[in-house]
Parts: C-alpha cells; structure tokens; sequence
C-alpha cells in the first residue's frame, strides 16, 4: 500500500509541474499580444476609450466592431469574454482554444494568428486562409 501512495504522490507532483510549466509557456507566447487591437480603417478613439488599467471598449458599445482586447489570459470583443485555455504553435501562426461566453451561450471557439514582422496581426479564418485580416495594436 505503501508503494502505491508513493507512486500516486508523484504522479500528481508530475502532473502539477507539467501543469505549471505549461500555464508559463502558454504566459509567454501570449506576451506579444497583449493589447487592444483594430483593423487598419478603423479609427482607435473610436472604439476605445482609456482607463486606468490600459483600454476598454467604449460606452455605448459598438456591438458590430471588430476589435479585440487581449489582457492576460483573457481575450474580449465588444459581444463576447473568453478565457484563452491554450496557445500552441500552428506552422508560422498560433493556434489559440478559447472557452467564450456571451448573453446568450457559451463555447469553444479555436482562432489561429500570426504576429508580422511590421507590427500588425492577422487572424485567420481556418488552416487554408492564405491572407488573413490584418489588426494594428491600438495600445498595450
């Protein structure tokens, strides 16, 4: 019995550790996107509006803006809160697992992306999305 209680203590060691370098590695790739995000014909004032903590979406939400803000693990649009479960590499783009929910359900939704060497993201609609549409970070 004695055996038995050693090996389960450290499996669940095992597991915790992997648990808690994969959080810090998921952390990391986050990093650079980090802030709110705009399409380029889309004017930043316009849907944001500063507070003391970085950017929020401005009052009265413009429900149909195609903006994002990405705070820590967290990812929001004007309709929707999520909670970025993972990131993993995806060929050149990342493959991010979100758990969404708005008034009405929630889900999981999986979105890849891609930092460009000249600043801008780009979200992509599946793997075969060869263009993407193109985000310029308002602020972090």
């Amino acid at each position: 019995m004695r055996i038995a209680e050693l090996a389960n203590g450290i499996w669940l060691s095992l597991v915790l550790t992997f648990a808690v370098v994969s959080a810090a590695v998921a952390q990391e790739r986050l990093t650079a996107y980090q802030g709110a995000w705009l399409p380029g014909s889309l004017d930043c004032a316009e849907i944001y509006a500063s507070t003391r903590s970085g950017l929020a979406f401005k009052k009265p939400v413009d429900i149909f803006a195609p903006a994002f803000i990405i705070s820590g693990n967290r990812l929001t649009t004007p309709q929707a809160s999520c909670r970025i479960k993972s990131i993993q590499p995806s060929g050149d783009r990342q493959l991010l697992v979100l758990g969404c929910a708005n008034a009405v359900a929630g889900d999981d939704v999986r979105i890849l992306m891609s930092l460009q060497s000249d600043g801008l993201l780009k979200r992509y609609f599946n793997a075969e999305d060869s263009s993407g549409t193109a985000y310029r970070l308002c602020s972090r």
